[in-house]
Parts: C-alpha cells; sequence; structure tokens
C-alpha cells in the first residue's frame, strides 16, 4: 500500500510580493520550506525555521502572518489505484503580517492567501498541474482560485474553485499549457520560479511552482482585472 501523505501550504498573494509556506509529511519523512518572491523577480527560499498552525505562518527572522482561516470545503476522492486521499480547500482568505528578506527589505503584508490541506494515501506515483490565486474581477469584486488536472480532478465532485463573495463555485475541468504559460482562459507571466528535482531512492520528486501575475477569463466566465498567484507542475514518485 502507498505511504500517506500529509500536508499543509499556504500562499499569500499581493501586487507587492508572493509567498509560500509547506510543511508536509511523506510516510514517516518530513519536510518543510518556504519562498518570497518579489515582482523584480528576486526569489529567497529555504527550509528551516518554518512553524505552521491554523490561524499562523512562520519563518524564523522572514515570515509571522496571521490568516483569517474559515471552514473551506473538503473534497474525498478514490485514485487510480484505489485509495482514498482528501483535501480541504480556502480561497482568498486574509493574511496580514510582516515579511523581511534576507537582505533586510521588510515589508508589510496585507494580502488574500490560498490555504491547501491534505493528506491520504495517494498512488505512488502522482502527476499534476495546479493553479491558486487571487485578484480582482472587472468591477473590482474580490475573486480567487483553485483549478487543477491529475488530482481530485473527477467531472464533479472536484477541488475545482471559483470563489466569488465567499462562495466557492465549481468549474468545468481545466486544461494546463505544459509550459504552463496558460490554464483555461488565463494567461501566466511569471515573477520567478520555485523548482526541485529531488531524488531519495524510495522517493523522487520533480517539481515547478513559479509566482506570478494572471490575465484573462476565469473558467465560470469572470474576466480579471488582476490576478496574483502560483501554477504548479508536481511529478512525484513517493
Amino acid at each position: 500500500m502507498p505511504a500517506r501523505k500529509r500536508w499543509r501550504w499556504v500562499g499569500a498573494f499581493s501586487p507587492e510580493l508572493m509567498l509560500c509556506v509547506g510543511d508536509a509529511r511523506i510516510g514517516p519523512l518530513p519536510r518543510r520550506w518556504w519562498a518570497v518572491c518579489l515582482p523584480d523577480g528576486t526569489l529567497a527560499e529555504g527550509t528551516r525555521g518554518v512553524r505552521l498552525s491554523r490561524g499562523r505562518v512562520e519563518v524564523d527572522g522572514v515570515i509571522d502572518v496571521v490568516v483569517e482561516e474559515n471552514d473551506g470545503f473538503g473534497v474525498t476522492s478514490t485514485t487510480a489505484g484505489g485509495n482514498s486521499i482528501w483535501t480541504r480547500k480556502q480561497g482568498g482568505v486574509l493574511a496580514r503580517g510582516r515579511v523581511t528578506m534576507p537582505d533586510g527589505r521588510a515589508f508589510d503584508l496585507d494580502a488574500r492567501a490560498i490555504v491547501d490541506e491534505s493528506d491520504g494515501r495517494h498512488d505512488r506515483r502522482t502527476f499534476w498541474r495546479w493553479s491558486a490565486g487571487v485578484g480582482t474581477t472587472e468591477d473590482g469584486s474580490p475573486v480567487a482560485w483553485n483549478l487543477v488536472d491529475g488530482i481530485h480532478d473527477a467531472p464533479g465532485a472536484s477541488e475545482r474553485r471559483v470563489w466569488r463573495g465567499g462562495e466557492a463555485v465549481e468549474v468545468d475541468p481545466v486544461e494546463f499549457a505544459p509550459d504552463l504559460s496558460r490554464v483555461a482562459g488565463l494567461s501566466f507571466d511569471p515573477w520567478g520560479e520555485r523548482s526541485e528535482d529531488v531524488n531519495l531512492l524510495v522517493a523522487r520528486s520533480r517539481y515547478r511552482q513559479p509566482f506570478g501575475v494572471f490575465a484573462g477569463e476565469l473558467p465560470d466566465g469572470t474576466r480579471l482585472r488582476e490576478g496574483y498567484g502560483v501554477m504548479e507542475e508536481h511529478d512525484a514518485l513517493w
């Protein structure tokens, strides 16, 4: 039976900076990481000093952010191998605090965030593409999204959602460009990218997660005035 995988990931996005912090466990193996990206392409990242709890994101000397979490929505799926996996997503929740770059530059963060919690016995080989972000519509209303292909992606009862006015509405299946330049009707212009190619013999992971700016139309037909967030491609043997 595949090992149990659990993770909690928080991404906060604004025109001034974007960040993500993650805490995962693959079987008995813990992994933690953080990254901060600026519009000029500066990317700071690391693996130490991470503390993630409900409503709080901390990285020693770098990130201290309070997140106004809610109940979000949960989805349980069955993998191709017949295993049960679960996720809960929160979209567009407020995130406020302080971010200090390693070069000493400090920022007061006032952003909106995506929170991803996942758990289950994902198949030994799992591949997905994912996009999560926040923005405003043409009329200035806040919007957030969570789009995926490859995991929790059934035609119905999926994790694909667009948040408008606090309501998470499921949308139809989406297609990602192989180079992550587009998902459905959204184009993507990257600021910088977090990536890794890890081979631990019993587990391998090839991963890309660029931060950047989105433009165009969400799958529910909503057009963006502005959008900020991440794309992701993950090929895991775990």
